[in-house]
C-alpha cells in the first residue's frame, strides 16, 4: 500500500500539477478568476457566468457561437501548456529523451484543463437547463459545440508541433548518429551524475499508456538543453503568430463577423497574458519583477509628456485648440455661472417651457419629467417597454406632456432611443412607434465588440483612426460601443447633438440633460443643447460667489471647442462609462478631467429633475396643472434584498471597505426621497411622483447588471411590466392623463 501511493505521488501528472502550485503561481491567477466565474462567484451580479453559459454570436447563441468560445478555451489550453513547458521542460529532462516531448507534457499536464472543463459542462448543463429553459438537444448542441472548437485547436497546434518535431529531429539525428562526435560533446560519461528534477516514477505516453521515465544520467545537460531549446523556439515563435493574427483582426474589428462572443475574448485575453508572464518569467528570471516596474515606469514617463496616449476622447469635440483651453478651477466655473448669464440661459428655457405650453391642451396641462436609472441592459430593456406601453396605454400623449429626460447609463440609452423613434413619428417616417422590434433592438448585446475591441484592438493592433467633422480620433472600444449602439438601434442614433437643438428648444421633443461624473471631484458634466448654467448649483446660491458650482454646463464650459459637435452616441456614452468595461473620456481643459458613468453621482436622474423644477417652479405653478415626476427604474425603491452579509469569518475585514460600495444606490435612493420630499411640501399635490419598477421574482432569478442579456433575462423584464405595482402606477398615469 505504501509503495502503491509512493508509486501515484511520483506520477508525473501528480507532480506536475503540485508543481504548477509550488512555482509560478502567478499564473493560477487566470485559472482562478475563470473557475470563480463559471462558479457564479466572479462577478455574478454583472452576468460573467452567463457569458460562458450562453456565448451569443451575431444575435444567436447556437453552436457557433459555442463554438468559437471552444476555439478561444483552446487557446487558453495551449497558451497554458506552452507556457509552462518552457517553464518547467528543465525539471522533466526525461522526455527530451523521447519522441513527441511536447505531446507527452501536454498528455501529463492535462489535469487542470480536464478538471476545469469537467466543472464547466457541469455547471453549464445547470444553468442552461434551469436559467435558460433549454432543452437538452439545445444543451447538447452548446457542449457540441465547444468540444469542437477546442479539438480544432489542439488538432492544428499539435499539426504545427509534430511538424516542428520532424524539424528537430532531422537535426539532432545526425549529432546522435555521429558516435564520436557524440561521445565528446553531449555523453557525460557518468552514469551517477544526477540533473536535478522531478522524481517521477511513471509518466503517460502516447495513447495514455504508462511508461517508466528512461535515464537520462549519461546524458550531458547540455544535449537535454538543446533538445528543449529548439522546442522551445517552436512554442514561442507559435505564441508570436497568435499575437500577429490578433494584430491582423484588430484591422478589421468594424465588421460583425470579427465581434467574438465576450468569452472568447475574455479567454484570449487570459491565453495572451499567461503566454506575457510565462516570457518575462522565462527570459528574465529573477529579474523579472524589477523590469516589469522599470517598464511601467517608463509607459508613465511617455504617457505624461503625451507621447503616448491612449485616453478616450469625446468624438467631435475640438482636442487641436490647445491654446483655448478651458481652465478647470473654482474660480473659472463662477464665471461660468454669474448671476447675468443664470438669467440669460433662464431666459432660454422660459421661452423652451412656454413653446411646450403652446404644444398642449388646456389652460393648465400636465408635464411630465421623466426619470430613468442606470442598469445596463436591463434597464435598457425595462425602459424602453415601459415607454412603449405606458405611451400606447395614454393614446401617445407621453412625450407630447414630457418636459426633461434624464437619467444614467441603461436607462438613458433606451429614453434616448424612444425620443429619436417618437421625433421620426412626428416626421411621419415611422409607422408603428410601438413596434416590439424597437424593445428588442435596444436588448441586443453590446458586450461583444467591447471585449473583442479590447483584445485585438486596444492591447495589440496600431492605433486606427477615423474621423468626425474635421477631427480624428483613434478606435478603440469606447468606438466599438458606440458602433454597435447604433447598428442595434438601425443607425438612428448617428447624430451630432447641434442636429437636436432647434427641435429642443420648439419643444417638438423633450428636453434631455446628458450627466456624467467628473473623476476628479465627483461634480457632475451636464451635456445639453440649451445653455443651463442656473443647473450648476442650487437656486439658494445662485447669488453666492462664494459657493462652488456641484455641477458643470458642458457646453459653456467647453465654448471654444465646438461642444455641439460631439456625437449624440458618445454623449450616451459618456453617461453610461461603467468603470474598465469602458474608457473614461478625457475632455481638453487644463488641467485635464474625465468623466465616467453618471450613476456615480445620480443614478436615477432625480437629482436633475428636482433643481430643474426648483428653478422655474414659479412658472410651473402659474402654468401646469400638475407635475408628474415619472421613475423608470431597474431596482425596488424599498430596497431590502441583497444584504451585505456572506455569514463568512471575512465579514469582519470585508465589511467595512466593501458597505460603501454596496450601498451607493440605496444611498442615493434616501437622499433623493429626502430632496424631492422638500420640494413636494412646497407644491403639495401638484408635484406627484410615480414609480416603475423591474423587480425580478427572486434574487436568483433577476436579471444581471450587464451590457449583455440571455433570452430568459429578456423575457423576464419586459413581463416584469404586469406586476401589480407597475400596473397600478399605469391606472395613476392614465387617470392623470385623460
Amino acid at each position: 500500500m505504501k509503495q502503491t501511493l509512493k508509486n501515484i505521488y511520483y506520477f508525473f501528472p501528480v507532480q506536475l500539477f503540485m508543481l504548477h502550485f509550488r512555482k509560478f503561481q502567478i499564473l493560477l491567477v487566470c485559472w482562478y478568476v475563470l473557475g470563480s466565474t463559471i462558479n457564479s462567484g466572479f462577478m455574478k451580479n454583472y452576468g460573467a457566468d452567463a457569458l460562458f453559459f450562453s456565448p451569443e454570436y451575431l444575435g444567436d447563441v447556437n453552436a457557433l457561437s459555442a463554438f468559437i468560445v471552444g476555439i478561444a478555451l483552446g487557446v487558453f489550453f495551449m497558451s497554458w501548456n506552452i507556457t509552462t513547458f518552457i517553464l518547467h521542460s528543465k525539471r522533466c529532462k526525461f522526455l527530451a529523451t523521447t519522441t513527441k516531448p511536447f505531446l507527452k507534457y501536454c498528455i501529463n499536464n492535462a489535469a487542470l484543463p480536464l478538471l476545469f472543463l469537467a466543472f464547466y459542462f457541469y455547471k453549464l448543463i445547470i444553468f442552461d437547463s434551469k436559467k435558460e429553459l433549454m432543452n437538452t438537444g439545445e444543451i447538447a448542441l452548446v457542449i457540441a459545440g465547444i468540444l469542437g472548437g477546442i479539438i480544432l485547436l489542439v488538432a492544428v497546434s499539435f499539426a504545427y508541433f509534430f511538424g516542428a518535431e520532424k524539424r528537430i529531429q532531422r537535426t539532432i539525428a545526425p549529432i546522435i548518429g555521429k558516435a564520436a562526435h557524440f561521445n565528446v560533446n553531449y555523453y557525460s560519461g557518468n552514469p551517477e551524475t544526477e540533473i536535478p528534477g522531478l522524481k517521477v516514477s511513471a509518466y503517460l505516453g502516447e495513447w495514455f499508456r504508462f511508461k517508466k521515465p528512461r535515464n537520462i544520467s549519461h546524458y550531458n545537460q547540455e544535449f537535454l538543453d538543446t533538445v528543449f531549446k529548439r522546442h522551445h523556439l517552436s512554442g514561442i515563435l507559435s505564441i508570436v503568430l497568435s499575437f500577429a493574427f490578433l494584430i491582423v483582426v484588430g484591422f478589421y474589428m468594424d465588421s460583425p463577423f470579427f465581434e467574438a462572443p465576450a468569452a472568447a475574448s475574455i479567454l484570449i485575453f487570459f491565453a495572451a497574458m499567461t503566454a506575457v508572464i510565462g516570457a518575462l518569467s522565462y527570459f528574465l528570471q529573477s529579474w523579472s519583477l524589477p523590469v516589469f516596474i522599470i517598464l511601467i515606469l517608463f509607459a508613465d514617463v511617455l504617457y505624461k509628456n503625451e507621447i503616448i496616449d491612449n485616453r478616450n476622447k469625446a468624438y467631435g469635440l475640438n482636442y487641436s485648440n490647445k491654446t483655448d483651453q478651458p481652465v478647470y478651477d473654482k474660480s473659472s466655473l463662477q464665471k461660468l455661472c454669474t448671476p447675468e448669464k443664470i438669467a440669460a440661459d433662464k431666459e432660454n428655457m422660459l421661452q423652451v417651457l412656454a413653446n411646450w405650453k403652446s404644444k398642449q391642451t388646456g389652460d393648465k396641462p400636465v408635464m411630465v419629467f421623466i426619470n430613468v436609472s442606470g442598469g445596463g441592459l436591463r434597464s435598457g430593456t425595462f425602459v424602453m417597454n415601459t415607454l412603449q406601453k405606458l405611451d400606447s396605454a395614454v393614446n401617445g400623449k407621453l412625450m407630447r406632456h414630457t418636459m426633461l429626460i434624464s437619467g444614467a447609463s441603461g436607462g438613458m440609452l433606451a429614453a434616448t432611443y424612444y425620443r429619436e423613434l417618437y421625433r421620426q413619428q412626428q416626421k411621419d417616417s415611422l409607422p408603428d412607434l410601438y413596434n416590439p422590434v424597437y424593445s428588442d433592438n435596444i436588448a441586443k448585446d453590446l458586450l461583444n465588440p467591447l471585449f473583442s475591441s479590447m483584445v485585438a484592438r486596444d492591447i495589440f493592433s496600431p492605433a486606427q483612426k477615423f474621423t468626425v467633422g474635421n477631427f480624428k480620433y483613434v478606435k478603440d472600444r469606447g468606438y466599438a460601443f458606440e458602433q454597435k449602439l447604433n447598428r442595434n438601434s438601425g443607425n438612428v442614433l448617428d447624430k451630432q447633438l447641434k442636429e437636436y437643438s432647434h427641435a429642443e428648444r420648439a419643444a417638438e421633443i423633450p428636453l434631455i440633460i446628458f450627466n456624467s461624473t467628473i473623476n476628479r471631484d465627483g461634480r457632475r458634466m451636464m451635456v445639453s443643447t440649451q445653455p443651463i448654467s442656473f443647473m450648476m448649483k442650487p437656486l439658494v446660491f445662485a447669488g453666492d460667489a462664494s459657493a462652488s458650482p456641484d455641477a458643470v454646463d458642458f457646453t459653456a464650459m467647453f465654448a471654444k471647442q465646438d461642444p455641439l459637435h460631439i456625437r449624440l452616441l458618445t454623449a450616451l456614452r459618456m453617461n453610461a462609462t461603467f468603470p474598465y468595461v469602458l474608457p473614461n473620456v478625457w475632455l481638453p481643459s487644463n488641467p485635464v478631467i474625465d468623466v465616467m458613468d453618471a450613476g456615480l453621482r445620480d443614478n436615477y436622474g432625480i437629482e436633475t429633475t428636482l433643481r430643474f423644477i426648483e428653478n422655474f417652479r414659479d412658472w410651473l405653478k402659474a402654468n401646469t396643472s400638475k407635475i408628474i415626476i415619472l421613475q423608470i427604474r431597474d431596482r425596488n425603491q424599498d430596497n431590502w434584498q441583497e444584504p451585505l452579509e456572506t455569514g463568512a469569518v471575512t465579514d469582519f475585514f470585508i465589511k467595512p471597505g466593501t458597505m460603501l460600495q454596496h450601498n451607493w444606490y440605496k444611498i442615493q435612493d434616501f437622499s433623493e426621497t429626502d430632496q424631492y420630499s422638500y420640494l413636494q411640501a412646497d407644491f403639495d399635490s401638484a408635484l406627484q411622483r410615480i414609480s416603475f419598477m423591474y423587480v425580478p421574482e427572486t434574487e436568483e432569478k433577476g436579471a444581471a447588471l450587464n451590457f449583455h442579456l440571455t433570452a430568459r433575462e429578456k423575457k423576464a423584464v419586459r413581463e416584469s411590466f404586469n406586476s401589480t405595482y407597475n400596473q397600478a402606477s399605469l391606472k395613476r398615469i392614465k387617470d392623470l392623463l385623460k
